[in-house]
């Protein structure tokens, strides 16, 4: 098979979660654990972190693995899901895998995995596993998909665990409450592996601490530890930040590339992390921790989080979702200077758009659309539900149209937001990387 069409099998032949949903998870690793043995145990070749969370997991990872790579260890990443490209998922050193090696992967082992019936999630998570113990990393960095008890990378014994946070998303599949949440997200704590946590939460502490304290696992409160606080006159490409140890100064004007007040947070859970991965001897220091933070775009090519596409008009995207994430997106876009506010909205089909509505901003024009997926909610219905708590706006029924529109209605001072869903943000990059927008890399 072509690469197209290796792609092609992929997507279409096995269970996607991120398109179809629920009937892609598997409530078990038992298919995890048999692709592990056809492979002869790659997950036993190499080091790794393994990061889990509702919000904040995709850039905790890779601020982990930038400022790992500053330090000179080899870093395998593995995330999902990707925005353009299927091979943003597996990284080494911020390269994507190569195209003949996914292909060579799928031709080597498709007779064998089909016996199993595996989603693409465990077809993905065997391919990085099993190149990441070829290309022999140093260490990896392992983000979950859903969950953690059954997500398939749960295979792993890492040096540590961390979990960025805990809110309501994925209740379908995860539980209808903080505390069922919370409980599949503790599945990643291994015995005697230390854990990071990366916010308290009056619910969520207690259940991780009585996990931690009956696997003997250590467990550290990033919040307990560090605090970064954003230049208050941030407004561009990057977010100048001091980061303040036990009320100490740590590093002093960070000039991070993730913008977005809500990275504060997912920095001091990345440093954390780093700090307890030096008890096991995974090394970096201050200046290395200075150059991947500062470098977290450039190093990996990380997207969608917060990301000025333009300005005049200021034109951003940001992958924000849930409850969770869309209050930190609506705070952005409050201290964000603008004159008119261009709001370009799509969301999943599984997500309950009324609670998602409650939150956006009462003054703006809506562009009610959707993202070029099975997922992706009907925009008239979303245009009604909105409706009907007094957001009026257009419906499109291509992200394409809805931001050709939104763009020519702004004036230069105006903001356009782009967002709601993954899935929204990977059409809106594309479409952005088409015009010439962004560089395609």
């Amino acid at each position: 098979m072509t690469y197209e069409e290796t792609l092609s099998y992929l997507y279409n032949w096995l269970p996607m979660y991120h398109r179809i949903g629920a009937a892609a998870y598997k409530s078990n690793l038992d298919n995890t654990h048999m692709i592990m043995e056809i492979l002869d145990h790659p997950e036993q070749d190499f080091r790794a972190i393994h990061i889990a969370g509702t919000n904040g997991k995709g850039s905790v990872s890779n601020m982990i693995a930038s400022v790992l790579q500053e330090a000179g260890y080899k870093t395998g990443l593995y995330t999902s899901p990707h925005l353009l490209d299927f091979r943003e998922r597996v990284r080494i050193n911020g390269k994507k895998i190569k195209k003949a090696e996914v292909v060579d992967f799928v031709a080597k082992y498709k007779s064998r995995f089909e016996n199993l019936n595996p989603s693409f999630f465990e077809w993905t998570v065997g391919l990085a596993f099993n190149y990441f113990s070829e290309q022999r990393v140093d260490i990896a960095v392992i983000e979950t998909g859903l969950g953690g008890r059954l997500d398939s990378t749960n295979v792993i014994n890492p040096l540590v665990s961390v979990i960025t946070n805990v809110s309501l998303d994925h209740t379908h599949l995860l539980g209808t409450n903080i505390e069922s949440i919370a409980t599949e997200k503790a599945g990643i704590i291994k015995p005697d592996t230390p854990v990071v946590i990366g916010e308290h939460d009056t619910i969520t502490d207690k259940i991780f601490s009585e996990r931690s304290t009956a696997l003997n696992s250590p467990l550290y409160f990033a919040q307990d530890h560090y605090r970064a606080i954003a230049d208050p006159y941030n407004i561009g490409r990057t977010m100048k930040t001091d980061v303040f140890y036990h009320d100490e100064i740590f590093i002093r004007d960070l000039m991070v590339d993730l913008t977005g007040d809500y990275q504060l947070k997912n920095i001091c859970t990345a440093l954390m992390a780093l700090q307890v991965l030096n008890d096991k001897s995974i090394h970096t220091d201050r200046k290395q921790i200075r150059r991947g933070l500062n470098s977290v775009r450039k190093n990996l090519t990380f997207a969608g989080r917060w990301q000025i596409i333009n300005t005049f008009p200021t034109i951003v995207c940001d992958t924000g979702h849930n409850e969770a994430g869309i209050k930190e997106v609506v705070l952005q876009i409050e201290k964000t200077p603008h004159d008119k506010l261009h709001m370009v909205i799509g969301l999943s089909s599984d997500k309950d758009p009324s609670s998602i509505i409650k939150l956006l901003p009462r003054k703006g024009k809506y562009y009610f659309t959707k993202a070029s997926v099975p997922r992706a909610m009907d925009p008239a219905e979303l245009a009604a539900a909105a409706a009907t708590q007094g957001l009026k706006g257009e419906v499109f029924n291509t992200i394409e149209q809805a931001i050709e529109t939104a763009y020519t209605a702004a004036g230069k001072n105006d903001l356009v937001f782009v967002g709601g869903s993954i899935f929204m943000v990977a059409d809106a990059l594309a479409f952005f990387t088409n015009k010439g927008m962004i560089k395609s890399r």
